[in-house]
């Protein structure tokens, strides 16, 4: 009897340490701002200075800043240092994503990569940094590493000395988006001749902490409170999506609601999630496609790979100039890759397969995320078959004035069908993103969905 309680005592002891990963001890955790960047990139450069040693990022004074909020580009002047095309890309090919060489298999003539100098620009606020720390010493994942537990404060990055697969994953869920945001973008899902009908979405964002008069108990579990509304077209103008994105989505689903403006009604909507259909997307994305992956990583088995150095979007401050209109950016099988932007950095690469008792319509999804910054940088997405179905590249930007990375469009380019969704662009909009508002608890009920949605 003695030795079944003590073989069963080992077995709960097993099956705990497998459910909860244990936070970094304190001399490992003493490695964030020496050897490491706050955040916990490696702060060295590599071999031959191709990627160069993490000096402090850019300054908030880094370039002009409009009346409308658009960032001067810091790096005009700069040429590329070479150009991958179809028929040099086997040359570059382990710096490369296979959904990349894919592009270049799709589109050899249009499909280009300019490879610049690399800029390790990102630098966040102290608060951020110390929240990091705070992170490595004491959060742990719960139910098989779907949840978070011991996070706590100002939320930003779970793992800044990421374990697993899933920790990584994590850091990119966590990441730092500047706090309570508001922004007016632009959605393209062109046909394969270029053509396209533009789609507007109002979109705010704030967290918990910025929202002083939220009680404790409703911003426990919370993440992110999400609004996002249709301004144009006209036929899809008045509806409006709000989302309270959990941080542990097994124990409390993200909690979704619609106003749909032609019913003038409110409705739960637990489509917004997982592989249920993006926005007025077309059927070219996914809502976990959103922010290059949002929601709960619970369907996915979680392989962390290593570390790479690839050529990954960047510093695509080009891309976002207020002089250019939206035919400039979206072209027929991809955006105007000559206004894009490419440099060597370390990558995470992790790899997610569904797992036996779950389904969604990507088998597997193989991700590299930018050590810096700790966003998802590029996407490799496979269905069941096993081949490879869409590639999405995110063009990442720091907001220097603000000390934000962020993206500056997202795309997901659909490899069989010949047609894509490029998310995100402001060009034409009035202003850019709008950092810092207060937030309202009311805001984000579904009540007020109905008043902000009435045409």
């Amino acid at each position: 009897m003695r030795k079944m309680i003590l073989q069963c005592g080992a077995l709960a002891l097993s099956l705990l340490a497998a459910n909860v990963m244990a936070a970094v001890s304190p001399e490992e955790a003493a490695k964030l701002g020496t050897t490491l960047t706050a955040i916990g990139a490696e702060k060295a450069g590599n071999a031959d200075g191709s990627i160069p040693a993490y000096t402090g990022g850019i300054p908030k004074n880094a370039g002009a800043v409009d009346s409308k909020g658009f960032l001067a580009d810091p790096f005009a002047n700069e040429k590329p240092l070479f150009i991958i095309t179809a028929a040099t890309a086997e040359q570059y090919k382990a710096k490369l994503s296979e959904g990349q060489l894919a592009m270049f298999k799709r589109y050899p003539q249009t499909y280009r990569i300019p490879v610049y100098p690399t800029h390790r620009t990102v630098v966040l606020p102290d608060a951020v940094l110390e929240s990091a720390k705070r992170s490595a010493l004491n959060v742990t994942t719960i139910n098989d590493g779907n949840g978070l537990a011991n996070f706590t404060g100002n939320r930003y990055y779970a793992f800044p000395i990421p374990k697993t697969g899933v920790e990584v994953l994590w850091n990119h869920i966590t990441r730092y988006h500047g706090g309570n945001l508001r922004r007016t973008i632009t959605q393209a899902t062109p046909q394969t001749d270029g053509s396209f009908t533009p789609i507007t979405f109002e979109e705010e964002a704030a967290v918990p902490s910025e929202i002083p008069d939220l009680s404790p108990d409703k911003g426990a579990n919370v993440l992110t409170f999400f609004k996002q509304e249709v301004t144009a077209p006209a036929r899809l103008a008045g509806n409006v999506l709000l989302v309270h994105e959990t941080l542990d989505q097994v124990k409390e689903p993200r909690l979704a609601w619609i106003y749909n403006a032609g019913q003038r009604r409110v409705r739960r909507a637990p489509q917004v999630a997982y592989d249920g259909p993006g926005t007025a997307a077309d059927g070219l994305r996914t809502s976990d496609n959103f922010d290059m992956f949002s929601g709960a990583p619970d369907r996915y088995d979680w392989k962390l790979i290593g570390k790479k150095e690839m050529y990954i979007p960047y510093n695509s401050y080009k891309l976002d100039s207020p002089t250019l209109k939206y035919t400039d950016v979206i072209k027929a099988g991809h955006i105007n890759q000559d206004l894009t932007r490419y440099e060597l950095h370390r990558v995470w690469e992790i790899e997610g397969t569904v797992k036996p008792s779950e389904r969604h319509i990507y088998a597997k999804r193989h991700m590299y995320i930018d050590e810096d910054s700790w966003q998802v940088a590029l996407v490799d997405h496979y269905d069941g078959r096993g081949q490879l179905w869409r590639v999405a590249e995110g063009h990442a930007q720091f907001y220097y004035d603000h000390q934000v990375p962020a993206y500056t469009v997202e795309t997901l380019y659909d490899l069989i069908a010949g047609r894509y969704i490029a998310l995100g662009m402001k060009n034409e909009e009035k202003h850019s993103f709008q950092f810092g508002f207060v937030g309202k608890a009311a805001d984000y009920t579904p009540a007020a969905l109905r008043a902000s949605g009435v045409r």
